[in-house]
């Protein structure tokens, strides 16, 4: 009872009402569930996503700050290990001749050689105790000045034989300001044999490349190169450019900083680079501006989803809806005796057969409600039309007989007279109008059309003498395929009336056929005047338009039959250039033509 009971208020539900909640419940709500799902997991694979570029943003940071500071270092030891540059070094010149001979031959390329190959390297320059040498380029003397420069000593407080130190000096220019520097800075002791004097070695690392690299993160990180004692050395804000300050900024890490998550490596694990770390701060712009365009994106295609399904469920519904208030109504209208058809397009669904099923019942009580008295005078009626075309065809069939006694009269005449030529044209003439009459059928073949456009040529050629000739070239194949009757003589006849008419010199009207690629072709063409370009779109206009009245009439109804016979599968063309002639070609596929034997 309550399964009935249950049936009883769905079947109470009006139709507009259950394809709602079919909508809502069965496509709206899935949608819905699948798409928050979907944008969960989504959700978990940015952030995965997004941590995996961290890491590797890191690294690749991490990897090129080090090769800087290594290569810096390989060009350390190799200096260092330098035999020839030592014994230079600790050679007691005579004079600054002296020196500048032993510089030119062997010292002024000596070190910069080395700076090509590594583009991280700014400069180069060895400091020494020896007295004879005289400073300037790459090489330089210890004196109080070096040994109160802050390289120095962070050199001379290290126990280690190279360090990696970043230090502010003034500007040569301007001792105001203070620039930064990066340097690898390693005592010349490798040979005990040339000892003589103190020899230091201080390669300058370009900073701009490092600063480089870090921007070049930006997008995934805020990095920030940190020495031992927490001092930013280069960061994408700071640390790097010259001004006024004379040590590096601490840092100091906000609270926001640390919910976004830092990140930090160590450079490496030289005993060069102990202390030197990359802390990264991630960019939390990034990550919602990926969570904000995965949102977007999942919004738009549920919009889409729901706009589509809405449209889609509009749509049947309308359809359904609209079909069975009519059929209400109309089942309304036979209450009051009144037997309308549906006049719809019923489908072929459920409601289409009730509809149709409707008209076939509307329709037989319509016929049997009509009396026999209303059958009778439509029996008479059809009877009186009959009687009427029957005395319309004996008055047809007495014009001709009354025409053919004529034309035997006047050929007899003729041919007693001799008038050869004329006899010929009424010859043709009434083998013509013969020709016309017996065609019962509307489809004849292209030989019989060809046959009948002969005589008629023959007529126009009487009429127009030596002012035009023409000329047939059928193809066998083509000549037993069936053509509507009639439809290229009129082709045939405006090239001479419209053409070949018109021009001083003579003409000459060719009709061709051919079968080619699976299709008949069949061109008419003269070297008459031509059509104007503006004359022939109209023409063509014309002929395609369901307009019955204006010129071109002959030409419209040949496309029509055409058309009426094979659809849109015969193709009708016409090409024509003032003074050039013109051009009609007829193509139709031969699987919709017949073919009688041949």
């Amino acid at each position: 009872m309550g399964r009935w009971r249950f049936r009883g208020r769905v079947n109470d539900i009006p139709l507009k009402t259950k394809f709602m909640l079919i909508y809502l419940i069965g496509v709206l709500l899935p949608i819905l569930v699948i798409n928050l799902v979907f944008m969960g997991r989504m959700t978990d694979f940015i952030k995965e996503r997004e941590k995996q570029n961290l890491e590797i943003s890191m690294e690749r940071a991490r990897k090129d700050i080090l090769d800087f500071i290594d290569g810096g270092v390989a060009v350390s030891h190799a200096l260092n290990t330098d035999k020839t540059l030592y014994e230079k070094m600790d050679r007691i010149y005579s004079g600054p001749v002296d020196f500048y001979e032993t510089f030119d031959e062997q010292l002024r390329n000596r070190v910069t050689s080395y700076i090509p190959v590594n583009n991280q390297i700014l400069r180069i320059g060895i400091y020494t105790t020896n007295p004879t040498i005289v400073p300037g380029g790459n090489y330089h003397m210890i004196n109080d000045e070096v040994k109160g420069s802050e390289w120095y000593r962070i050199w001379s407080s290290s126990s280690d034989p190279v360090v990696v130190a970043a230090y502010r000096a003034s500007q040569a220019t301007n001792r105001a300001n203070t620039e930064p520097y990066f340097s690898v800075i390693e005592k010349m002791d490798y040979y005990d044999s040339y000892n003589t004097f103190d020899k230091l070695l201080r390669i300058d690392i370009d900073l701009s490349k490092i600063y480089d690299v870090i921007v070049r993160e930006r997008d995934y990180l805020d990095l920030y190169l940190v020495n031992g004692n927490d001092e930013i050395i280069v960061s994408a804000d700071s640390g790097y450019r010259q001004d006024t300050s004379v040590g590096y900024p601490k840092l100091e890490l906000s609270a926001e900083d640390r919910e976004k998550g830092v990140e930090s490596v160590v450079i490496g694990n030289a005993k060069y680079v102990k202390g030197w770390r990359l802390i990264g701060i991630p960019q939390g712009t990034r990550l919602s501006k990926a969570m904000f365009d995965m949102r977007l994106f999942v919004g738009m295609l549920v919009a889409a989803i729901t706009l589509f399904t809405s449209i889609f469920i509009f749509v049947m519904l309308r359809s359904y809806h609209y079909r069975v208030k009519r059929l209400s109504r109309h089942m309304q209208k036979v209450t009051n005796e009144k037997f309308d058809l549906i006049n719809i397009d019923e489908g072929r669904d459920e409601i289409g057969g009730l509809i149709r099923n409707f008209n076939m019942m509307t329709a037989r009580i319509n016929a049997l409600i009509n009396n026999v008295y209303k059958l009778e005078i439509q029996q008479k009626s059809l009877e009186a039309e009959r009687v009427r075309a029957e005395l319309n065809f004996l008055q047809s069939q007495m014009n001709p007989h009354f025409l053919f006694n004529t034309l035997n009269a006047i050929l007899v005449v003729c041919t007693k007279k001799n008038y050869s030529d004329v006899t010929d044209i009424i010859k043709n003439l009434s083998k013509l109008l013969r020709r016309l009459l017996r065609w019962k059928e509307d489809l004849v073949t292209l030989e019989e059309e060809i046959r009948f456009i002969d005589m008629y040529l023959k007529i126009e050629k009487f009429r127009f003498r030596d002012k035009f000739e023409y000329v047939f070239d059928i193809e066998e194949a083509a000549l037993h395929y069936t053509i509507p009757k009639m439809s290229i003589q009129p082709l045939v006849e405006n090239a001479c009336k419209h053409g070949i008419q018109a021009v001083q010199g003579n003409g000459l009207v060719t009709v061709k056929a051919r079968v080619e690629d699976g299709r008949l072709r069949i061109v008419i063409s003269d070297n008459g005047k031509g059509i104007k370009p503006e004359q022939l779109r109209e023409m063509l206009l014309t002929v395609r338009s369901e307009n019955t009245s204006g010129n071109s009439i002959g030409i419209r109804n040949v496309y029509r039959r055409f058309e009426l016979y094979y659809n849109d599968q015969v193709r009708f063309n016409i090409d024509s250039k003032p003074g050039q002639g013109t051009k009609v070609c007829i193509e139709i596929p031969v699987k919709r033509l017949q073919h009688q034997g041949g």
